[in-house]
């Protein structure tokens, strides 16, 4: 204990002194993050405290590393600790260059992906799930791109998440404390040296980074930490006995995790990029809710406490027991969305919504494949009296009350009529009058030329909209649109074959 007592005080002390030094040598040569709509802040704030954190954590463990003591001489038989420094280098580079200038998505994401293979060659790897009802299921070849993707989440939620003062440095410093503790009671004292230093670069960091801030962690503190914990809370839980090991990191980063999975998935719901930054994280939305930013960044400290306090739980929740403890801790989660508003984007009517526009756009519903029968006899009419017929039947099973359409009759060989009209009853013909409760459309056959105009009426009073009626009138009159131009290249052709014998009978005969 006096060895992680000793790194601990180490880390902390060196990041204290640093990161004032690096404030102010930033805030000298300009490099500042400029206010914006997407940010919170309002005046320029110097960035780059994750140096402070990257060299106060490095500093203690290598100062450590020369200590008598036995304990941590064992740090040497630990040779993946290397290879996960090792990962960390080229993604704390790429944080650095990207404060000072915005790198490309998917750069960012191959040097992710390098870090991470680097670490899971180097032998941290997921190799296996323990389900909470005793269950143990074996990842094979599968377990590269499971541990790929943990070490990418968890790199990725911590970036997310900071975007208030002292956000991710203290939820990082209180899910670093959790994993300590449950390393501590596992007799797990290799990596519980480095999540004490851990602890330490982020406590000492987080003196300058709380509300309100003088500098900022930027991309390169928020990608090491999120990569160091994901890291550490695998090679933590590796050596757990306890039957719901891997489950250890997910509760204790609980918060940051949960932001991370809910953002694209309520981006890709609304219609927006699904890597597009915006304002509608866990503590946007409680900023949205009336509580000021310390308040909100407090609230997420005791959520992130709470979910390190039923991790610690876990350990030694019995197998017959766990079950019910995660599924207790998903109530209360599912609770804590709901009341945040995540949940509208899921609510049943909008996800069945949503799911029968897509199997009516692709034809799966009877409606649609029906409706495509209507389109497909327009098209296969031979006049504009057959064509009128189809239209008449379409519409009629749309529950159409009126139909009209005039069309240039003079550019068409489809005889004399350039006006039809139709109501499916008599009444419907008075109450097609009646202008406020009756939906009018006027629909212009439009493809490069102007072929004429369809006019659709319908009593709202009588029966309700059906919600694909008007794709499905937007569909006929492509359809007609389509019909009406065939019909006139059918009569461009005909009045070419028709002009030389009319010529030659034109001419004059010899007597």
């Amino acid at each position: 204990m006096a060895a992680i007592a000793l790194i601990f005080l180490l880390s902390l002390s060196t990041t204290l002194i640093l990161t004032p030094v690096i404030r102010e040598f930033t805030f000298r040569r300009g490099w500042v993050d400029a206010p914006s709509k997407r940010k919170v802040h309002t005046s320029a704030m110097p960035r780059l405290g994750g140096v402070a954190i990257y060299i106060g954590f490095f500093f203690s463990i290598l100062s450590i590393l020369i200590s008598p003591n036995e304990r941590i001489k064992q740090i040497y038989n630990e040779p993946l600790l290397i290879w996960i420094a090792s990962g960390s280098v080229p993604l704390f580079i790429m944080g650095v260059w990207d404060d000072f200038r915005r790198i490309n998505p998917f750069f960012k994401l191959s040097v992710q992906i390098t870090a991470a293979c680097v670490a899971y060659f180097g032998g941290l790897r997921i190799a296996n799930l323990a389900m909470p009802w005793g269950a143990s299921y074996s990842l094979g070849i599968a377990s590269l791109p499971v541990t790929v993707f943990w070490i990418i989440l968890v790199t990725n939620a911590l970036n997310l998440i900071d975007g208030l003062d002292g956000l991710a440095a203290g939820v990082s410093l209180f899910a670093t404390i959790s994993l300590l503790i449950i390393c501590l009671i596992n007799n797990n004292f290799i990596v519980a040296f480095v999540l004490a230093a851990l602890a330490g670069a982020c406590l000492g960091f987080l003196r300058y980074n709380f509300n309100p801030a003088s500098i900022f962690m930027g991309d390169s503190g928020s990608y090491f930490l999120g990569y160091m914990l994901a890291c550490l809370g695998i090679l933590g839980s590796m050596k757990s006995q306890t039957t719901v090991a891997i489950l250890i990191p997910i509760i204790a980063l609980g918060v940051p995790l949960m932001d991370t999975l809910l953002a694209p998935v309520r981006r890709f719901i609304i219609g927006k990029k699904l890597f597009q930054p915006d304002k509608s994280h866990i503590h946007h939305r409680l900023i949205k809710r009336g509580f000021s930013h310390r308040n909100a960044v407090l609230i997420m400290y005791g959520v992130t406490v709470c979910m390190g306090i039923f991790s610690l739980v876990s350990v030694h929740a019995a197998d017959k027991h766990a079950g019910l403890f995660f599924l207790a801790l998903g109530l209360l989660l599912f609770g804590a969305f709901r009341r945040l508003g995540y949940l509208e984007y899921l609510a049943m009517d909008k996800v069945l919504g949503y799911f029968r526009d897509v199997t009516d756009e692709i034809g799966l519903q009877r409606g649609r494949r029906t409706f495509l029968g209507h389109q497909k006899a327009i098209q296969e009419a031979r006049t504009m009296d057959e064509t009128w017929q189809c239209i008449t039947t379409a519409m009629a099973s749309l529950d159409m009350d009126c139909v009209e359409i005039s069309i240039f009759s003079n550019r068409f060989n489809i005889g004399p009529a350039s006006h039809y009209d139709w109501y499916v009853s008599e009444d419907a013909k008075k109450l097609c009058d009646d202008k406020e409760s009756v939906l009018s459309l006027s629909l212009p056959l439009v493809n490069h030329k102007y072929h004429g105009t369809l006019f659709i009426k319908k009593d709202m009073n009588r029966s309700p909209l059906s919600q694909h009626t008007l794709r499905r009138i937007e569909q006929l009159r492509r359809t007609l649109v389509d019909r009406l131009t065939r019909f006139q290249i059918e009569a461009d052709n005909q009045q070419t074959h028709c002009e030389p014998s009319l010529e030659k009978c034109n001419q004059p005969q010899d007597l």
